[in-house]
């Protein structure tokens, strides 16, 4: 929504397009260090969904993603 948009524009992402290059966790680690705070799991999950999309999957819930973030990064 509006404030995952405003994250993503906080971290120089401008435009949807930029995602399709994008890797989930570096998105996810600018983010934390551009806020100063550990965000919460989802966001990554979140992120991996839409990089995911933009490169040409199909949507699909963030949730969907936990399992394998869990998988690939462990606890965040």
């Amino acid at each position: 929504g509006a404030s995952l948009a405003a994250d993503l524009r906080s971290i120089g992402i401008t435009s949807p397009r930029q995602l399709a290059n994008c890797d989930a966790m570096a998105l996810y680690r600018a983010l934390c260090q551009r806020s100063g705070k550990r965000q919460d799991p989802c966001v990554l999950d979140t992120f991996m969904a839409i990089t995911d999309f933009m490169r040409g999957a199909a949507p699909a819930p963030w949730w969907t993603y936990t399992p394998l973030r869990k998988q690939q990064f462990g606890s965040v």
